[in-house]
């Protein structure tokens, strides 16, 4: 569970009584820590890619995109990547690790650890994965289209849960937990669709590599080897090694994520016990204050602490530069009335609203009517389809897949149309579900107590 979010120390410059600081720095950081406030620069970010694009910038914007960076050492070769390739096969990973946490943290801490309480999300995100693909496939059963089916497949986590945010108490805390559980399912068949679907060939030098990384990775944490530098260039290593190795690079994050302790090592002593407990009062000394800080610090898992530390560079960071990168579509009337007709745009489009909505309260409907699972109290079957169409919201990662479905030359056309079906569903499904959440849901203080089931209150912070 999260505590409050404190003011930041007077110790440090943020927290002073500089201009700076109090004008700029603390409204910002307030800001940061509002959960719609990633959505925000998402949609900031978008709509300045959609202007550049279709502006007098439009060539020097591709042209940034295109720029190359190499590195070499000598005669041996590392690196020749453009801007854009490394933003999404590179900078992306960070935001897929953040998304490894958030699964690691639900599956030890959250509405995942107990197989009844994960039975109902699982199951509708299952729904909300297998129609969508269906409603893709039964428009485009030909090649190239049908590598496609995995766009309508995924659900932007931020962006869901900042609609959703934007109702504050009219939303019950259970309705938020499904869907994050819903979500973090989703990301996990996303993960697995992109690691199968999207690999063409597999380097098995490299792979056998990365699998050896991660396994020493496993075997020094059972040693309780803890020096984060290590684990960071390790790190780098097994991001090299499966971008080389023809699997796509986001699998390294989520593997990463999933290898991060989710537990805090320090139970035994509480933080307000610790400095009575190390540190001798008449005494204190360098190695006394870092003992402390150890303390301290491992009564926090380091999957949270790493969440805490990454979620900022990751949502107002790196998911900008990606929608930046990846959104700017040229909107021309030929580009418009080609999607209009394409069966690429219509499946996206079906898939993440039609699919999206059907499938998730369909398969919640199964789960509860065949007792597998039961409906949290509190939650209504209207909140469960406004659910299910703000999941219709792909974005981010939907615009990932389409970058490895279509990245073929020759295929930059059904590129821009799944795009430009992304972008119109993933508005669509903003508005709609919000317009049907706020006519399903009343204010949180209204609901009686004998109506609200308890659940674990886990932190709601997602990239």
């Amino acid at each position: 569970m999260s505590g409050p979010n404190l003011p930041p120390p007077k110790l440090t410059w943020i927290g002073s009584d500089r201009t700076l600081a109090s004008k700029v720095g603390r409204p910002f950081l307030r800001f940061t820590e509002i959960e719609a406030a990633g959505g925000i620069v998402l949609v900031v970010a978008t709509i300045v890619a959609l202007i550049l694009a279709n502006s007098p910038l439009s060539d020097a914007y591709h042209d940034v995109l295109d720029i190359h960076l190499e590195i070499n050492f000598g005669s041996l070769h590392i690196l020749d990547e453009s801007i854009e390739h490394l933003i999404n096969d590179g900078l992306i990973v960070i935001f897929f690790f953040v998304v490894g946490l958030e699964i690691k943290r639900e599956l030890v801490a959250g509405e995942l650890r107990s197989p009844r309480a994960a039975a109902l999300p699982t199951i509708a995100a299952l729904g909300g994965m297998i129609l969508p693909a269906l409603f893709f496939f039964v428009l485009n059963p030909g090649s190239p289209e049908v590598r496609g089916a995995g766009i309508p497949v995924a659900t932007d986590i931020a962006f869901a849960l900042g609609i959703m945010s934007l109702l504050g108490n009219r939303v019950s805390s259970q309705l938020k937990l499904f869907l994050l559980a819903l979500a973090i399912v989703d990301d996990i068949g996303a993960i697995t669709v992109i690691a199968i679907f999207y690999t063409e060939s597999i380097n098995v030098p490299w792979a056998t590599t990365a699998v050896i990384l991660l396994a020493l990775i496993f075997v020094m944490q059972r040693a309780r080897i803890w020096y984060t530098p290590i684990y960071a260039l390790i790190g780098v290593v097994v991001w090299y090694a499966v971008l080389e190795s023809g699997v796509h690079a986001t699998v390294a994050g989520v593997a990463l994520g999933l290898l991060t302790p989710a537990t805090p090592l320090q139970t035994k002593v509480k933080p307000s016990e610790v400095v009575g407990t190390v540190i001798d009062p008449e005494d204190v000394s360098v190695a006394g204050t870092r003992r402390a800080n150890l303390y301290v610090r491992e009564t926090v898992s380091v999957a949270e602490r790493l969440e805490k530390l990454l979620h900022p560079f990751s949502s107002f960071l790196i998911l900008p530069l990606f929608a930046l990168a990846n959104a700017g579509i040229s909107l021309s009337g030929d580009t418009i009335a080609d999607a209009s007709t394409s069966t690429v745009t219509l499946g996206v489009i079906f898939g993440l609203l039609g699919g999206k909505t059907i499938g998730v309260t369909l398969f919640t409907y199964f789960a509860v009517k065949s007792g597998i699972s039961a409906l949290p109290r509190g939650i209504t079957w209207p909140q469960v389809v406004a659910v299910g169409m703000l999941a219709g919201i792909g974005f981010t990662v939907s615009l990932f897949i389409t970058g490895l479905a279509f990245d073929q030359p020759g295929q930059e056309a059904l590129d821009t149309q799944a795009r430009l079906g992304i972008l119109a569903a993933s508005f669509i499904a903003s508005t709609v579900g919000l317009w049907l959440l706020a006519r399903s849901t009343t204010s949180s203080e209204d609901i009686p107590d004998a109506e609200v089931e308890s659940a674990p209150q886990v932190p709601l912070e997602v990239s």
